[in-house]
């Protein structure tokens, strides 16, 4: 399958111009679009309201998707990378990104280019947690300043939806059953990240 993703987020866009790039890029490279994922005027907050979500869950390997440049993806460096990483890596699907002209092909091995690539979002990804670090770090020193009590009580873990199944997940995962498998065929909900992050968190409290 090949995947069309458009959206537009403020008024002076339109979502014409981005199907007609990538319509163009089609004609001019003998692509069709088998399905367009598109969302017009989106308040954009979360993936789910992109669309990213539905988009990731249609994918199979092998299939291609299609945007007119990479802030279509996400709305911060990280949330990009995270997105790239699940239809890249985790999907095995082609990403194509006109304006960049890039092409980021899981079945391309050889290619320095796209590893390249990865590496330098991947960096920018770390220098942005830095700067959201850096500025937690000082609102919290400022709320301290004031006297406010700051945190959870030691040893708090926030409630998830995995919970009930959380033996299950991490046998699972000791097992080496890939996340994408643990979802699909062992529970039957949940997403890529969110249970990612999951089991990180339990591995580092030893719950």
């Amino acid at each position: 399958m090949i995947y069309g993703y458009v959206r537009v987020s403020t008024q002076d866009q339109n979502i014409n111009s981005q199907k007609n790039l990538i319509s163009r890029y089609c004609i001019d490279h003998k692509i069709m679009i088998d399905e367009w994922i598109e969302l017009e005027m989106s308040s954009g907050k979360t993936t789910v309201l992109r669309r990213i979500d539905e988009l990731l869950d249609k994918l199979s390997p092998n299939d291609t998707v299609i945007a007119s440049e990479l802030s279509r993806l996400g709305r911060s460096i990280k949330e990009t990378l995270n997105t790239i990483e699940i239809m890249v890596q985790a999907k095995k699907a082609r990403l194509i990104l006109i304006k960049q002209d890039l092409d980021l092909n899981p079945n391309a091995k050889n290619n320095v280019a796209n590893k390249v690539l990865i590496t330098v979002f991947a960096m920018l990804a770390e220098l942005e947690k830095d700067f959201i670090s850096e500025r937690t770090k000082e609102g919290l020193k400022a709320r301290a300043a004031k006297g406010i009590k700051l945190g959870k009580p030691k040893g708090t873990i926030q409630s998830s939806m995995y919970d009930g199944d959380s033996d299950k997940i991490m046998h699972l995962h000791r097992l080496g059953v890939p996340i994408q498998k643990i979802i699909g065929i062992h529970l039957g909900y949940g997403k890529y990240i969110s249970l990612r992050d999951f089991i990180a968190k339990r591995k580092r409290t030893g719950v």
